[in-house]
């Protein structure tokens, strides 16, 4: 375990095969100094052991508002990171549609000025729609660290289910965002 707390993480997990191996992902996180606290899309808990995930964390896996008068479960976040992030949900955040609590939290995160790094799980003909691109340059223009491209990830061909995603980028581009080097 890190002996330097990062501060709170709001990891978000969006549905893609690659949320299967979530728990991974927080173990390395929680071993940089992270605490974990994952938010869900409501598609995504098909594909998590919300108690699983709870029991790592130390706190419950939120995947819809609370009601008004319900107190915060969760610590205020000092960065969030998509982990897996969809086509879906890139494209929706970055025309600013919250309609889930992981939209919400995002679509606010920018706002707020924190620092929010994404890691895409799209296949290659997701990423050939225009819609796509437009995304990318809105998320990165309002300063998210979108970890996409040659040499970073690269979409898979439809139904492959996908590749490994390397979990040191995430960790690796949180450090970048959360640190100076100065």
């Amino acid at each position: 375990m890190s002996e330097q707390s990062r501060g709170v993480l709001y990891l978000i997990a969006c549905a893609s095969p690659r949320a299967r191996r979530i728990a991974e992902l927080v173990g390395l996180l929680q071993a940089d100094g992270w605490d974990v606290c994952v938010i869900s899309t409501p598609q995504a808990r098909k594909f998590i052991d919300t108690d699983a995930l709870a029991a790592q964390t130390g706190h419950p896996v939120r995947h819809d508002y609370k009601h008004p008068d319900e107190p915060d479960v969760l610590p205020a976040a000092d960065a969030m990171a998509v982990c897996p992030a969809t086509f879906n949900t890139l494209n929706k955040w970055a025309l600013g549609i919250s309609d889930t609590l992981a939209l919400g939290l995002l679509t606010e995160a920018i706002g707020l000025g924190l620092p929010l790094v994404a890691a895409p799980a799209l296949n290659s003909a997701q990423a050939g729609h225009p819609a796509f691109d437009q995304s990318l340059a809105v998320l990165r223009a309002a300063g998210v660290n979108v970890l996409y491209g040659p040499g970073v990830y690269e979409p898979s061909p439809p139904g492959s289910g996908g590749g490994d995603y390397p979990w040191d980028l995430v960790i690796d581009a949180l450090k970048d965002r959360t640190y100076s080097t100065g």
